[in-house]
């Protein structure tokens, strides 16, 4: 079932029981499916994410973790009364950004270098000299390059002026320990195919009730209304309002029971580090430079420099597959990288026999 090991940051390598829940068919009406999978996720999801579980709940939703994203922005930010300050430092902090253009809505995009964490003081001194902001949105992990922003002192700073603070934890959900109540996170989004080791097919917001009612007849799209979406499922007891990803949420539900028998987040974070650390090692042993410095470093997916003028990654990419290994191309313009990424069901010995391969396709 296992053609090759997909090193990315998602979708990622599953495990074998994960896909073999996914091999029946489920009905969207019955409660089966969703008193006994949707709601036990959702319940799931809460409790990962915070202690004060009765403040927060978890809201599904079809598609991409982009789609979660668009939700949460064009259900919680008014477009007549209401500012949103985005952070960026890559691809997905400006993805925020084209999002709230199309939507029409006020808003100002802090842009950070790609190589540079975001900075909790540049976010002071812009809050302190504009009151009219209403929320402020940043990216946990960019996985544009790998980079780790310092999430609990920028929510510290935005708590501090009371702004509604929204977390794209897309790809550290699940596998980096935070806590949305001590951060004060209003709304944090992230998707299946991530941490959590599920697949593909939908995302989900895990918000503050009080700001979800917020949200009420905000939204100008009528799949991607966040309150809406939140309410069905609520009335109907995990009913969706439109058709359901049912193997794919029943996939979900078998990676979080997979989860807990890990031993919850911070042991898939003990195994994610170890991972990213068995990875630099070995791809500096042969001479491979990583991107980012180390303090600014996530163990979710590491950027690496060409080794040389002319470097073929297409070859490289080629060859490594054939070896059992997908990898990423790069996505800054400023340096010709690749990525590997540390997350899904891969371990330390998998990426010493990643070193064994890159050593032999390079010398």
């Amino acid at each position: 079932m296992r053609p090759y090991l997909l090193l990315t940051p998602g979708p990622l390598t599953t495990t074998d029981t994960v896909k073999q829940a996914m091999m029946a068919d489920w009905c969207t009406w019955d409660e089966d499916y969703n008193v006994h999978i949707v709601e036990e996720v959702r319940h799931a999801l809460v409790k990962l994410a915070t202690t004060q579980v009765d403040d927060y709940t978890a809201v599904l939703m079809q598609g991409s973790g982009t789609y979660c994203v668009e939700a949460v922005i064009g259900s919680a930010i008014r477009p007549a009364t209401d500012k949103l300050l985005i952070l960026s430092n890559g691809a997905y902090g400006d993805r925020m950004g084209h999002i709230a253009e199309y939507h029409g809505l006020h808003y100002d995009l802090m842009a950070f270098d790609e190589t540079e964490q975001g900075s909790a003081a540049d976010v002071d001194d812009y809050l302190a000299h504009n009151p009219e902001v209403t929320h402020v949105a940043v990216v946990h992990c960019e996985t544009t390059t790998g980079v780790l922003n310092p999430l609990s002192e920028i929510a510290h700073v935005v708590k501090m002026y009371g702004k509604r603070l929204i977390v794209d934890a897309m790809s550290s959900f699940g596998g980096v320990p935070m806590d949305v109540a001590a951060l004060g996170a209003d709304f944090l989004i992230s998707s299946a195919n991530k941490c959590i080791q599920g697949v593909p097919g939908f995302g989900f917001i895990i918000a503050r009730r009080s700001e979800l009612e917020r949200c009420q007849g905000v939204s100008r799209s009528l799949s991607l209304d966040l309150y809406d979406q939140w309410k069905a499922m609520e009335k109907g007891h995990g009913k969706w309002r439109f058709t359901s990803p049912t193997h794919v949420v029943r996939a979900f539900k078998q990676a979080l029971e997979e989860l807990d028998a890990e031993g919850g987040v911070p042991a898939r974070h003990v195994r994610y580090c170890e991972n990213h650390r068995v990875l630099v090692e070995g791809m500096r042993s042969l001479g491979f430079e990583t991107l980012l410095p180390d303090a600014v470093q996530s163990p979710v997916i590491t950027s690496f420099l060409y080794p040389h003028a002319g470097f073929d990654f297409k070859s490289f990419y080629a060859q490594l597959k054939s070896k059992g290994f997908v990898i990423y191309p790069g996505k800054i313009s400023q340096a010709d990288t690749f990525r590997i990424g540390s997350i899904g069901d891969v371990h330390p010995d998998d990426f010493r026999r990643l070193t064994e391969a890159v050593r032999a396709c390079v010398y």
